[in-house]
């Protein structure tokens, strides 16, 4: 079979075979196939698509590109959790000891943030010492053990993703629901779990901007984990406002602590207890209310948070950080947007958010950047919430003023005032399954 061939068949709006499939999968792989040939394709698939079937067949053969990790002597259940990503998103460093506290084993494999969304290791590694490279037989200890570990995906899992992934990046072929569905189960599948909940972030501050395009994602992600005969289900969250406060490292370490001593947001409680109920119920066979009730057990008992001081003790971070946020990278600067009129918050934009932050240093705009953990934007007010003129809106932490000025720009341009109260926002808005 001639690749050319394969690319004439998708760019003519056919369905490839497996077998074509497999032949794109393993040249990419194995550099046989010429990365403008490649592009062609990811092109083609952009303005052409693929069936649920070829997706899962993308899929399959960007798993079998590498390892799939096997935790059949671990016992129990594992289910694994993703997020698409955003603002402020912070759920998986809540949700993995919740869950685990209920006896739920959590394997958690996850990734660098990226543009004006944040990534899960950035924010562990704000905790001195914290390792994010355990090796696999660690990996596998430490689910045996205490019954979760967060660290960074190895190379070794689906090395075809890595591939595609820097050649959609160049060659405008990133916003596609097959290409993106494949590229995150294919890694999510590889890990190997028994059952996938995902996160699927939909509004302002997410990569899917609209419910239909947010939808379309889950539905394909679910088909692609029911055909690979894992139990997915998704759960489209809202991310027209940040999650939480916090937006930075270090800061949303700390956000993070208070959830789990039960003084965390409203929002990202409610996220947790949602998602953590549906995990427990999949990883125990408890009912839904049943699974509720561990969840919210876990969360006002101290034992989450117990074992999150266990995940950081058992990954080389310093447990009092618990206890001791001084012990946590803080940043020396300040600086403030308050409200110009009286009113009610009827908007606080993420993307805006999300950029200032990085603006002050707290993201990357490209792979290798380094952070400061420290920085970060703190919202001290929440959509809906009633401001006077001069009242503290949000409060930058900063480093001798790096990004200050754009970001202080961009944070005003972020939040609306009007003499209204908006509509109540609902912070899980569907369950796909």
């Amino acid at each position: 079979m001639r690749f050319v061939d394969v690319i004439a068949r998708k760019r003519d709006g056919q369905a490839l075979s497996r077998e074509a499939i497999d032949l794109f999968i393993q040249g990419v792989t194995d550099g046989s196939i010429p990365d403008y040939q490649a592009s062609a394709l990811l092109m083609a698939v952009v303005l052409r698509g693929m069936t649920d079937q070829e997706t899962a067949w993308l899929t399959d053969a960007m798993v079998r590109s590498g390892e799939r990790v096997d935790l059949s002597d671990v016992p129990g259940v594992k289910v694994g959790k993703h997020s698409t990503g955003g603002v402020g998103d912070k759920v998986s460093i809540v949700l993995a000891p919740v869950v685990a506290a209920c006896g739920v084993v959590v394997p958690k494999m996850s990734g660098r943030g990226l543009g004006h969304t944040g990534g899960t290791l950035d924010k562990l590694e704000s905790i001195p010492g914290y390792r994010i490279d355990l090796s696999i037989d660690e990996f596998k200890r430490q689910l045996r053990d205490i019954g979760t570990a967060i660290i960074g995906q190895t190379a070794e899992l689906a090395p075809a993703d890595k591939k595609l992934y820097a050649l959609r990046d160049v060659t405008a072929t990133v916003e596609s629901i097959p290409l993106i569905s494949a590229s995150i189960m294919s890694k999510k599948l590889a890990e190997g779990s028994d059952a996938l909940v995902l996160d699927v972030k939909c509004g302002d501050g997410a990569f899917m901007k609209t419910l239909s395009q947010a939808t379309a994602l889950a539905e394909s992600m679910v088909a692609i984990g029911r055909h690979a005969g894992v139990r997915t289900e998704a759960f489209i969250t809202e991310m027209e406002a940040p999650l939480g406060h916090a937006i930075g490292n270090a800061l949303e370490v700390i956000e993070c602590l208070e959830t789990l001593k039960g003084r965390g947001p409203v929002e990202l409680t409610t996220v947790v207890q949602q998602l953590g109920a549906r995990m427990v119920a999949l990883g125990a066979g408890a009912d839904e209310e049943a699974a509720s009730a561990r969840v919210e057990a876990a969360l006002t008992s101290g034992q989450a948070l117990a074992r999150f001081a266990q995940l950081i003790e058992r990954q080389g971070g310093d447990p009092r950080v618990v206890d001791d946020y001084s012990r946590l990278p803080a940043a020396p600067g300040r600086a403030q947007v308050v409200a110009p009129r009286a009113g009610f918050v009827t908007m606080l934009r993420a993307e805006s958010l999300g950029v200032a932050s990085n603006l002050l240093g707290a993201g990357r705009s490209k792979v290798g950047d380094p952070v400061d953990h420290a920085v970060g934007i703190v919202a001290r007010v929440g959509i809906g919430d009633e401001v006077r003129a001069g009242d503290l809106l949000v409060e930058l932490h900063h480093r001798d003023g790096l990004g200050v000025a754009d970001a202080l720009t961009l944070c005003t341009s972020a939040i609306e005032i009007s003499d209204q109260p908006p509509p109540r926002r609902e912070h899980v808005i569907a369950h796909v399954k």
